[in-house]
């Protein structure tokens, strides 16, 4: 084969074994006696399209935009798992989502309100959908409950019935659940929080992160002391000397809850201690070096960029953190594959195509809001919340794999660049996709309705005095969005026409774009591209892959997608032990700072957040990595997450075979005699086979022994 021919737009790779495993057990459409109704990838193209296409309004729209969605599914458009596998399979399985992200209403504090959302969430898991909450809403341990006449356990015990009914969900044959707690920094019961999954088997269905403010890191840079505390309910005042910082201070509060509240929307605190803020800090990162978690949403920064700044209070995001949403609130996903751009790779002529790829990100957006009326939400409240403001997150994945192609570094001031750029394509592709659709179908409502200015507004958003605003004044949201949300004057300095049409017009959704993690969809229709905007993870691995029925995860061996296309088109030899080019690089290559910088690029040009992960040596030391999430705030970004192998915890989704190899695990019989394997001995257990390593991770999750 030519080295100078496109190896996915012109010559496509052929599906590696795994990759076509996983399209077929979670993505191909298949009958109850499990015959399938895709015929192959093209056919699940092919039905996607077809349903995407059926929203339009006439005949003649169907069939020209069901034949443009199908090409662009076929460039490269990669609409997010629950759109896969659930647009149109309506008469298979009609009680599912094409919805993969969605925030819970707030859990106010009472038990009537906990036991609402648990069931919500119930149903909203059985949909197929991912959920986020904020647990800190809930009162610390030891708090008293004058209804009950005792004490409350606190927030952490509510949460373990939370992890109980999605691992309930999961058991009865579902696909597994996957939920996001976050928790405030100022939270009483913050410690317990940062150490819960030290804990065997505890909060498993569940990501952790916690809600940082500029205050508590401003307080950790200036070795300064910080508050924690929970609001007083109104009977628990007068008690206190309101006046007095040391007892009571004013913060920001979500709505809900008999508190005392001021004018200016602040909300009385009791202080129920002071601690070092650094202590706390390095805690916090001690937490997140052992067990990579809880991770970091940097909030103020949330709220500040968020489009819907003037009516959202932003507490919750979904699991894997790229949709940080309002009550209620849900959003749909895509991502397009950045491999299936480069022209002549691994040539010194190694190009992308800019044009094909604005083309793809035109017509894929049109096809994700129409994802909108199909989106089979179960909560009344949610699809409320989705059709009038209609946001979705459309992203990129496969960046380490499409740079390896066009011979770039990850860790190169090219790489940085180039992600800039995708990202800034992509967006200015977007808006001008969200005025068309405007212009046809309307906006999202949401921008057609009229807001009364408030002292908040006006606090938050100074200019708009300049701009002749005061309080009482009516303001259509389609001005409130396009003029004045940081992130739309960002894409004025760009297009500053763009940004006049939309406040004149306004725009079809209020949010365009996120950066998933992309999995499962990288290893399957990516043909194993590099996750999102990650590095390849390495590039001969193994994978942890949930499988329906199954308590322990199943080992599946993967090749990146680079190294499969080196082989296909420069030597079918090339492996990393004979050596390949310099900008094969890999995870373990990257330094946390690089990884950052690549977030930073990206961010400025992405509307939600991204989902990424710092990857870090086992033998990082502790002191080079615990500044990750200081430098994260810095430079602008919105979350963190990192991950360091640490076998005595768990072992991850991606996993070298060096590091199962040299990792030994211990199990304790029935009798009392204890077993040590190395991770990748193979096992029979409970009548499966597994890896010792995936099965010592489902026994510490309390898959065995409970269900």
């Amino acid at each position: 084969m030519d080295a100078t021919r496109s190896t996915r737009s012109e010559q496509p790779l052929a599906l590696q074994p795994a990759s076509l495993d996983i399209w077929d057990s979670k993505y191909r459409l298949k009958r109850r006696d499990g015959t399938p109704v895709d015929r192959d990838v093209d056919g699940t193209y092919a039905r996607v399209a077809a349903a995407l296409a059926a929203v339009e309004e006439t005949d003649a729209l169907r069939s020209h935009w069901g034949e443009r969605f199908e090409w662009a599914l076929a460039q490269g458009a990669v609409p997010a798992g629950r759109i896969l596998a659930n647009a149109g399979a309506e008469h298979y399985k009609p009680a599912t989502s094409t919805i993969n992200c969605t925030v819970s209403g707030t859990i106010n504090d009472s038990m009537e309100a906990i036991l609402d959302r648990l069931r919500e969430a119930g149903l909203t898991l059985k949909a197929g959908c991912g959920i986020g909450y904020e647990f800190s809403t809930l009162r610390p341990r030891g708090a008293f409950v004058s209804g009950a006449g005792a004490q409350t356990s606190g927030p952490l015990p509510f949460m373990d019935v939370f992890d109980r009914m999605c691992l309930t969900i999961s058991s009865a044959g579902g696909r597994r659940g996957a939920q996001m707690g976050t928790f405030d920094i100022s939270h009483p019961d913050v410690r317990e929080f940062i150490q819960a999954k030290r804990e065997d088997s505890r909060l498993r269905q569940f990501n952790l992160s916690l809600l940082i403010s500029d205050e508590f890191l401003q307080a950790v840079e200036a070795d300064g002391d910080w508050p924690l505390s929970f609001p007083l309910h109104r009977h628990e005042c007068e008690s206190f000397d309101l006046d007095d910082p040391e007892w009571v201070i004013w913060r920001p509060w979500p709505e809900g809850g008999d508190y005392l509240e001021r004018d200016d929307g602040l909300v009385a605190c009791r202080v129920y201690a002071q601690v070092p803020a650094r202590a706390l800090w390095d805690e916090l990162m001690r937490s997140t070096y052992d067990y990579a978690e809880p991770g970091f949403v940097l909030i103020d920064r949330v709220n500040q960029f968020n489009n819907n700044w003037w009516c959202e209070k932003i507490r919750a995001t979904n699991p894997c953190g790229e949709q940080p949403l309002p009550p209620f609130g849900a959003c749909l996903l895509g991502s397009v594959d950045l491999t299936r751009f480069v022209e002549a790779p691994f040539s010194a002529g190694a190009r992308f195509d800019w044009q094909r790829y604005r083309e793809v990100v035109r017509v894929f957006t049109r096809m994700l809001d129409n994802v909108v009326e199909l989106n089979g939400l179960p909560l009344a409240e949610q699809r409320e919340e989705i059709l009038r403001k209609r946001r979705h997150g459309m992203g990129f994945l496969g960046l380490g794999s499409c740079l390896a192609l066009l011979g770039i570094r990850y860790d190169s001031e090219a790489a940085v660049e180039f992600t800039e750029r995708a990202a800034r394509e992509l967006a200015l592709v977007g808006w001008e996709e969200a005025l068309t659709l405007a212009e046809e179908k309307g906006p999202a409502p949401l921008l057609e309705e009229q807001f009364e200015v408030s002292a908040e507004m006006l606090r938050l958003r100074p200019e708009m005095i300049d701009d002749g605003y005061s309080v009482g004044d009516l303001v259509p949201g389609r001005v409130l969005h396009a003029r004045y949300s940081r992130y739309m004057q960002r894409i004025a300095l760009e297009a500053p026409e763009l940004v006049a049409a939309l406040a004149e017009k306004g725009a079809r959704f209020t949010h365009h774009s996120s950066i998933a993690p992309t999995g499962t969809i990288s290893l399957s229709l990516g043909n194993n591209a590099s996750n999102g905007i990650e590095p390849s993870f390495a590039h001969s691995y193994s994978r942890n892959l949930i499988r329906p029925g199954r308590k322990t995860k199943e080992r599946v061996e993967v090749v990146s997608y680079e190294l499969l296309a080196y082989r296909a088109l420069v030597d079918n030899e090339a492996s990393v032990e004979r050596g390949l080019p310099d900008y094969f690089v890999d995870s373990s290559q990257i330094t946390p700072l690089d990884h950052v910088a690549i977030q930073a690029a990206a961010q400025r040009w992405i509307d939600s957040s991204i989902s990424k992960t710092v990857n870090v040596p086992t033998d990082c030391p502790f002191e080079a990595f615990k500044d990750v999430y200081l430098e994260a705030w810095r430079r602008g970004l919105k979350g963190c997450t990192t991950f360091r192998f640490n076998p005595a915890a768990f072992q991850g989704v991606l996993v070298r075979s060096q590091d199962l190899a040299r990792t030994r695990y211990r199990f304790e019989l029935d009798d009392g005699e204890a077993v040590e394997l190395p991770g990748d001995a193979l096992v029979e257990y409970d009548g499966e086979t597994h890896t010792a390593a995936n099965l010592y991770d489902a026994i510490k999750e309390g898959y065995y022994g409970r269900y």
